[in-house]
């Protein structure tokens, strides 16, 4: 079988698939995630995990699998932040609160002449203590932020930050595992092979 093509550059979604044995291919995915005026956040993500899966689609046999993550406070929408000013505003948006970690995922693949596609979407509960000027501004100056929806990181320094998760903590990293390994698994798709005790 083929290795399973990984629609992002993200990091973080391939070192947690690797770390469960899934054969990977990465292939990002070039195309606009600039959010639409008065997109919802669960619609964003959605549109978004979609679009990059079949911007990459165009390989007879091989599946693909592509992800976005956005965090939504208040209804809006957090992605990366441009500068350390605008991530220390998201910062102070998310201190002493509870905010959404949003994640859809896309899998689309063919096997003959069957196509198959799978979407799912997983939303965590994050709560985060306050944070006041000092720590904000530490954060900032340590440049983790940098490429992380919401402006940080709960794998690094921003563990710190985090009083409380309520839901998949791997999908606050980037991708909600167990889901996707179930849906990977339920399609046909490569998914984990004999790794951390999950049957393929």
């Amino acid at each position: 079988m083929l290795p399973l093509l990984l629609a992002s550059a993200s990091p973080r979604r391939r070192e947690l698939l690797e770390r469960v044995g899934v054969l990977l291919e990465v292939r990002p995915a070039d195309i606009d995630e600039d959010p639409r005026a008065g997109e919802p956040p669960l619609a964003y993500v959605a549109r978004i995990a979609h679009d990059k899966a079949l911007a990459v689609a165009r390989h007879p046999g091989q599946w693909v699998l592509a992800a976005d993550t956005t965090v939504t406070i208040d209804g809006a929408i957090l992605g990366k932040a441009a500068t350390g000013d605008e991530a220390a505003a998201m910062l102070r948006q998310l201190s002493g609160r509870v905010h959404q970690v949003i994640t859809a995922f896309t899998i689309v693949g063919d096997a003959g002449e069957a196509t198959f596609h799978h979407d799912g979407l997983v939303s965590t509960d994050v709560s985060m203590i306050g944070l006041d000027d000092a720590a904000i501004a530490d954060y900032v100056a340590s440049g983790e932020w940098r490429g992380k929806a919401g402006a940080y990181a709960i794998q690094g320094i921003a563990a710190a930050f985090v009083r409380e998760v309520h839901g998949s903590v791997t999908n606050v990293i980037g991708l909600p595992l167990v889901e996707v390994l179930e849906a990977l698994r339920a399609v046909g798709a490569p998914s984990a092979r004999l790794a951390a005790g999950i049957p393929s």
